[in-house]
């Protein structure tokens, strides 16, 4: 099964990884994360999965989360709370998001996407 990855196509990361991606001819699913935002089943089970704190789903440098002000309204949130608000925008979410059968990795760590393609 190809991997997923979830992308936005004017980040420089995501642009990193597909290039990364296409020089270890790794053959991938490539979903345009503005256009199909993940939903909130696909995110909760991406979460559980990845093992990571939900707080790393979120795109923590992008416009959104700042003009939201999520940095001090994360934390009084429930975990079903972030989730519905994940599902609300792609631009929300860490990018690129790397999705497999047995791992999540949200943002582009070339050494961890190595390990686990």
């Amino acid at each position: 099964m190809k991997p997923l990855v979830l992308i936005y196509r004017k980040c420089s990361t995501c642009q990193k990884a597909l290039k990364w991606l296409e020089e270890n001819n790794i053959a991938y699913e490539e979903r345009p994360i503005r256009e199909e935002n993940p939903t909130v089943e696909e995110l909760a089970e991406w979460h559980k999965r990845s093992g990571l704190p939900l707080k790393r789903f979120f795109n923590t440098s992008g416009n959104l989360y700042k003009e939201l002000q999520l940095k001090d309204k994360l934390a009084g949130m429930s975990e079903e709370e972030q989730l519905k608000l994940l599902a609300t925008d792609g631009m929300l979410v860490k990018r690129p998001l790397l999705v497999t059968p047995d791992y999540v990795c949200p943002g582009f760590k070339e050494k961890e996407w190595k390990d686990h393609i």
